[in-house]
């Protein structure tokens, strides 16, 4: 048996350190992969598809691992869980819609990766932390050093680079665009950091931002030499990058996030005289502060129309034109489009198609029948979330996931690799790593018996 009193992971064998070492390698390394791919795919354009690969490869070694822990310790009851089984079938929706509406290789590969991947990876920690909690440690330093480094290279972009710098290391038009602009106005200069784009970045950082505030409320700070200083980096930068982004949804996303994490532990405590007063005065602080940037911000930034703008057609009109398409497809194809059909997937096809919403996404690729298991999915993983609020992850995740729920009615949000993996990750270690029941406060169980 494994000593259940060793607080660390030195007793491991080597298929589960290097199981553990993989997953970690991706939470961490998957905040990196813009640029790492760009970068060495222009270093070397014959690996290019290897670069952008990365993450799924080593996925498929981890789950050889996964199967070869649970055979030797006879835990497979863990993939009969009903969670797991709901993946299970989604993705065997996604398997056989794949015979039917056969998009060619490239498009089929791609969108299985894009549909499948970060469910995947949340099975994958899942059975990590349920088999060894005391691992969550160790995904959360990963998961902080990740977002240091992005934030603190925002910071420098906002602040001290060239907005152009990323072109160095083969940014472009044909990769990713080094930076993007609100509506083509060259005076608000949207940043990437280390993420796809400034939406994603947004939609990171808004994961990022509840998060520390639901450690800051549940743990406070401790007064010790570094705790102050990671917290103050992610808060200034968090904020910063946010701004810097000029993500609409995501500034929602964490405005939401954040108000319910406050509502769940401080706010309970406030009458509904401070409620409502507060609201008023943060809606009055908020709109002060928006007109203070003159009628120029108003409207590029928070409405996105520009006056003088030649564009026949802004961003608000993009994002409408695309619901309507949307709904329209779904409302034809029951079955959806086929795997591969839409979004980055699609433009290895003869058929590109760009869906901005998550849950028409969703439906275009796996049909109503995918829609409403992978919303069952999401719901379930949110429940679960909720009853172990008492831990500050749990909480900090379902906040989160209800901000990135509403960019999903925008934006494909589960489409990033970078957003996709962190969520699922930083759920999988909350669930797996807690046992609360009824409400009781979490308690950390122990390492599960190796087989004798």
């Amino acid at each position: 048996m494994v000593d259940s009193k060793k607080n660390g992971l030195s007793s491991l064998g080597i298929i589960e350190k290097t199981y553990l070492g993989i997953l970690l390698v991706i939470f961490g390394g998957i905040v990196l992969h813009a640029p790492l791919s760009v970068g060495l795919g222009a270093l070397a354009p014959s690996y290019e598809l290897v670069f952008k690969l990365w993450k799924e490869l080593l996925m498929l070694v981890a789950a050889v691992a996964a199967g070869l822990i649970l055979y030797d310790k006879r835990q497979f009851k863990i993939l009969k869980e009903p969670l797991m089984i709901a993946i299970g079938v989604y993705a065997a929706l996604h398997i056989v819609l794949l015979a039917i509406f056969w998009q060619g290789l490239a498009p089929s590969v791609a969108g299985l990766m894009i549909d499948l991947r970060y469910l995947f990876f949340f099975v994958l920690v899942y059975i990590a932390v349920r088999l060894y909690p005391t691992s969550r440690r160790l995904f959360i330093k990963v998961g902080v050093a990740g977002a240091l480094v992005a934030l603190i290279f925002a910071l420098l972009q906002v602040f001290i680079l060239p907005v152009d710098v990323l072109k160095y290391i083969g940014y472009s038009t044909k990769t990713i665009a080094p930076y993007l602009t609100v509506d083509q106005n060259h005076n608000f200069i949207r940043i990437n950091s280390t993420l796809r784009g400034p939406n994603p970045l947004g939609a990171y950082v808004g994961i990022v931002l509840t998060l520390l505030a639901a450690y800051v409320i549940k743990h406070r700070i401790k007064k010790d030499k570094w705790q102050p200083v990671t917290a103050g980096i992610l808060a200034f930068g968090g904020v910063v990058t946010l701004w810097a982004s000029y993500s609409r949804s995501a500034l929602i996303a964490t405005f939401v996030g954040v108000g319910i994490v406050i509502g769940a532990t401080i706010g309970r405590k406030l009458s509904r005289r401070t409620w409502i007063i507060g609201s008023v005065v943060a809606l009055a602080l908020l709109s002060g502060l928006a007109l203070g940037f003159g009628d120029g911000y108003v409207s590029n930034v928070l409405l996105h129309e520009n006056p003088g703008q030649g564009n026949s057609i802004n961003s608000n009109q993009g994002h409408l034109e695309s619901l309507q398409d949307g709904v329209k497809r779904l409302g034809q194809q029951p079955l959806g489009g086929g795997v591969g059909s839409t979004g980055s997937a699609s433009l290895y096809g003869n058929s590109p198609l760009i869906v901005e919403n998550q849950y028409l996404f969703i439906a275009h690729e796996a049909g109503w029948a995918g829609l409403v298991v992978f919303v069952l999915i999401f719901a379930e993983v949110l429940r679960q979330l909720w009853r172990r609020r008492q831990d500050y992850l749990a909480l900090g995740v379902f906040a989160s996931g209800v901000g990135l729920a509403l960019i999903g009615l925008l934006l494909p949000v589960w489409v990033d690799d970078t957003v996709a993996i962190i969520w699922w990750g930083l759920a999988a270690l909350a669930l797996g790593s807690l046992n609360v029941v009824d409400g009781k406060l979490p308690i950390a169980p122990g390492e599960v018996g190796r087989k004798k």
